[in-house]
């Protein structure tokens, strides 16, 4: 099948793509101190040469004192990160890329000894303790007000740096989806109980944005059903309570869906062969990136099971046929990237044969 679909180019209002292929997020951990360096740069600048229309960075941590969980994470707050930032900008956009930064909070993850303050615990929409010892702050109003505002500013310094628009990260178990989950979140107050007000912090923070930047810079949200604690958790069980959960944050100022999956040939919901990305795209009438295991024959978590495992190039037939129905807009690669920057380049001239495969220690460095 032809892979002319992935390389058409995509517009949507002053966001234009060269191709559909977008640059998954994936937390690598390579920025000492929370400043992207010189391998970074490159790291970013050889997939736009290669023919990647959108890099969505890493998860880059907004400016609260408990969004990061990780070492050697990207920071997106203070002048040396940002300076940092506006480096990769500018080398993907000399290649004729597209970037936006990943805003990320990991919420109730963390745990007390992380940088870049040691002391400072997990914040989630409820308190917990360990041992008698307070182990994640339960948010306050004025807390949730404070993390809508480092978003803003966040959003704000990516137009200033001139990123092409933000992704929120609101998916996998990090603070945004903390708050959806009824075991995560058990408030008692505007941001608990059904899941449209479980919603609103999302919401709001998604506005506090769209505020900030105006109404023509792009605004994408990820989001996911799944968990990393439970790959067989659903948040809604069926389309019409998936389409009454999207309406309101596409109401409050996301452009395109980033639907997380882990394989993206699966359907979504019985009686329909719709994945999660055509089912939003379906039921809001926004664009949509499906993302998992794209162009592999394996899973990420069999890597992290199996540190032997070694991930082949897969097929594209089944992904082309779904975009070239328009069941999606655009398809976000992530391993196959990570191994492989150029990876665009072999499948559109058509040397599969030459794409690298992917194991455990491609996760061991930058290339």
């Amino acid at each position: 099948m032809s892979v002319a679909a992935l390389f058409k180019p995509f517009h949507l209002g002053a966001l234009e793509l060269p191709t559909r292929v977008v640059m998954a997020p994936m937390t690598r951990s390579f920025s000492p101190g929370g400043v992207p360096n010189s391998k970074v740069i490159e790291y970013y600048r050889r997939r736009a040469a290669a023919g990647v229309g959108l890099i969505i960075t890493e998860g880059t941590t907004v400016g609260h004192q408990a969004a990061n969980g990780y070492p050697n994470v990207p920071h997106f707050y203070g002048e040396a990160a940002l300076a940092g930032w506006k480096k990769v900008v500018d080398a993907v956009h000399a290649e004729g890329g597209r970037i936006v930064p990943q805003l990320w909070h990991v919420g109730n993850v963390r745990r007390k000894g992380t940088e870049p303050d040691a002391s400072v615990p997990g914040y989630g929409p409820m308190e917990k303790l360990k041992d008698g010892q307070v182990v994640v702050h339960g948010m306050t109003l004025q807390d949730i007000q404070d993390v809508i505002a480092a978003f803003a500013q966040a959003a704000l310094d990516a137009q200033r740096i001139g990123m092409d628009g933000v992704e929120i990260h609101g998916a996998h178990g990090y603070l945004i989806d903390q708050f959806f989950w009824e075991g995560t979140n058990q408030r008692t107050d505007e941001y608990g109980g059904s899941l449209a007000n479980r919603s609103r912090f999302a919401i709001e923070l998604i506005q506090a944005v769209r505020a900030a930047v105006g109404p023509q810079f792009p605004i994408i949200f990820r989001f996911s059903q799944w968990k990393q604690q439970d790959y067989s958790a659903r948040l809604v069980q069926d389309a019409q309570a998936l389409g009454e959960f999207l309406q309101p944050l596409a109401d409050a100022g996301v452009d395109i869906f980033h639907c997380s999956t882990r394989r993206f040939w699966e359907p979504e919901f019985q009686g329909s062969d719709l994945n999660l990305a055509g089912w939003t795209r379906k039921l809001t009438g926004k664009p949509t990136i499906t993302v998992g295991s794209v162009g592999l024959d394996g899973e990420f978590l069999q890597f992290m099971v199996n540190t032997d495992k070694v991930a082949q190039p897969a097929s594209l037939e089944k992904l082309l046929e779904r975009l070239n129905n328009n069941e999606f807009d655009l398809v976000a690669v992530g391993r196959a990237l990570l191994v492989d920057p150029d990876w665009a380049t072999k499948v559109r001239e058509g040397r599969e044969q030459d794409i690298l495969p992917f194991s455990r220690e491609a996760l061991m460095s930058l290339v």
